[in-house]
This record gives C-alpha cells, structure tokens and sequence, in this order.
C-alpha cells in the first residue's frame, strides 16, 4: 500500500534524526541535506518512469538532481522507506536495483551491474536495516540479507545471508570467519 507523500516525508526527516548525529533540526535537513533531495527527486522520477510516455522526462529529472546533488539514481532503480543517505556524493544507484527499507548508504557507494541485457535483473537487491560503508560497490544481481554491514570500500558480488557484515576485496562473511 502506497504511503502518503507527507508521511513519506516526516518518516524521511525522522530517519534522519535518528541515523545522522550531525542533523539538527528537520528545517536543516528539509533544506541542506543533498541525499535528501536526490531521494525526494527520485519518488517522483520513478513514477514518472512508471507512466506511459514518461521515461524521457523521468530520465531528465533524475539528471537534473545528479547534478545537483551528486548523487545518481535511475529512476527506475526501486527505493524503499526511511532511506538515508549521508554524504551522498559519488553515489550510483542502477536501473534494477531494489534497495530494502531503513537502509543507510554512505558516500562513493555504486550498486551497479554487470550485465547488458536491457530486460535482466542487473543490479543488486539490498534488504531492509542495511548500512552501506563509504566507498563500497555491490555488483551484479546479487542479494544483501536483512541487517547486514557492508563495510568501507568492500567490493560485493556475491550473495550474503542476513546479518553479515562484509569486508575486503572481494567481500567476505566477517561472521562466517571468526
């Protein structure tokens, strides 16, 4: 069920509160916080993208916001609930991915593909309560479990259960390892 745009937007400004000591007031993050907007202009990019006739304009507003903002997302990239992105700069967000709710991605992240096909599931899925460190890149059509950790630059192309905490180059299971 699809949730109000208001809701919508007070659950974004309170994720932010809780996952950003730095955030002082909501005024602050209504208006200073870039990851914020560049998820904001994605809700309506996505839609449009949804709607007959709508993919040039969707792609145009998803370029404006990248310009903005620095942070790119495919407007046909699926986003759920209380995203936050904290220093959003350098992110990329592909066409297929599907990013779980309550997640928070840091900056220089790509959850990017590594494949051509115009009509395959590219790109990662990431679930709900996943922290996404700064640099890192999760690649290909892989799945990151519920209430894992990717850890700073981690390079990720494989699937990982729930509750992992990812680290190295090629990510491993730190959890698998003790």
């Amino acid at each position: 069920m699809p949730v109000h745009p208001l809701r919508a937007l007070r659950e974004d400004i309170a994720a932010v509160r809780h996952r950003d000591p730095a955030a002082r007031n909501s005024l602050e993050i209504v208006l200073a916080y870039s990851g914020m907007h560049a998820v904001w202009a994605h809700r309506v990019a996505h839609k449009w993208w949804r709607a007959p006739g709508m993919k040039l304009p969707a792609r145009l507003l998803s370029q404006l916001s990248r310009s903005i903002t620095g942070v790119e997302i495919h407007p046909g990239a699926t986003l759920g609930r209380r995203l936050v992105i904290d220093h959003g700069m350098g992110i990329v967000i592909g066409e297929t991915a599907i990013v779980g709710d309550d997640v928070l991605i840091y900056h220089g992240v790509t959850l990017g593909g590594n494949r051509r096909g115009k009509n395959d599931k590219r790109h990662p899925t990431i679930g709900d309560d996943v922290v996404i460190g700064a640099g890192a890149k999760i690649i290909g059509d892989i799945s990151i479990g519920a209430h894992s950790q990717v850890g700073v630059n981690a390079v990720v192309t494989k699937d990982f259960p729930e509750h992992s905490v990812l680290v190295g180059i090629p990510a491993v299971n730190r959890n698998e390892h003790v």
